[in-house]
């Protein structure tokens, strides 16, 4: 099997702190420039007509390309360590905390980088630095949000280390590098003890 990827962007590290948790290591990797706008190509695009990234290249040889896809085919071929749930129920508030990740830390950090930074403009055409703005100011009551529940309880979606705290992880670290979004200054005590839980595990540290 092939993955597609790219060095630090979050959906694809998303997929490599998934295949590092689950000790998989057979998986050959081809990098995909994106500032060379490589993704744009026929060849990626015979594999994502969306032109994105990553891309996991199965044994049958058809591809999935979105980061959440991926992680639910490698779960099923390598159930342990549980990282989606063990039952219907379970699988249900993961997926929910999970997609809190998504759609209140990821697309909206996402957003405010890739409108704002100039590096990004290559990948983002037009950019809209006044909607980038936006989506920064609104972190601040996601932000808050997520630091209440962080203090009920230790992981995103509750007493264990799942997915979503992988999505969020990849979200803030994103943040972090561009937009200087640090938890522990701007006083998010429990967000910051969570980042220091996630960062010493191995497969996130490493």
């Amino acid at each position: 099997m092939k993955l597609y990827t790219t060095a630090r962007a979050p959906n694809p590290r998303r997929v490599e702190i998934f295949l590092a948790e689950k000790g998989i290591t057979d998986l050959e990797r081809v990098e995909i420039d994106l500032a060379g706008h490589v993704h744009f190509g026929a060849d990626h695009q015979a594999r994502n007509p969306f032109a994105r990234v990553p891309v996991l290249e199965l044994p049958d040889g058809r591809y999935l390309s979105e980061s959440r896809a991926i992680c639910t085919w490698l779960e099923a071929q390598h159930p342990e360590p549980n990282l989606m749930g063990v039952d219907a129920v379970e699988r249900a508030f993961i997926e929910e905390a999970d997609r809190r990740a998504e759609y209140f830390l990821l697309i909206p950090i996402a957003m405010a980088v890739r409108h704002q930074h100039p590096g990004l403009a290559v990948l983002e055409q037009p950019q809209f630095p006044e909607y980038g703005r936006s989506q920064a100011a609104k972190l601040a009551e996601y932000l808050a949000r997520f630091d209440e529940l962080l203090g009920r309880q230790p992981w995103l979606a509750g007493e264990r280390y799942t997915i979503a705290d992988i999505t969020a992880w990849c979200a803030l670290e994103f943040g972090r590098g561009l937009l200087k979004l640090k938890p522990a200054d701007l006083g998010y005590a429990n967000l910051a003890a969570w980042r220091e839980r996630m960062a010493a595990r191995p497969a996130v540290a490493g």
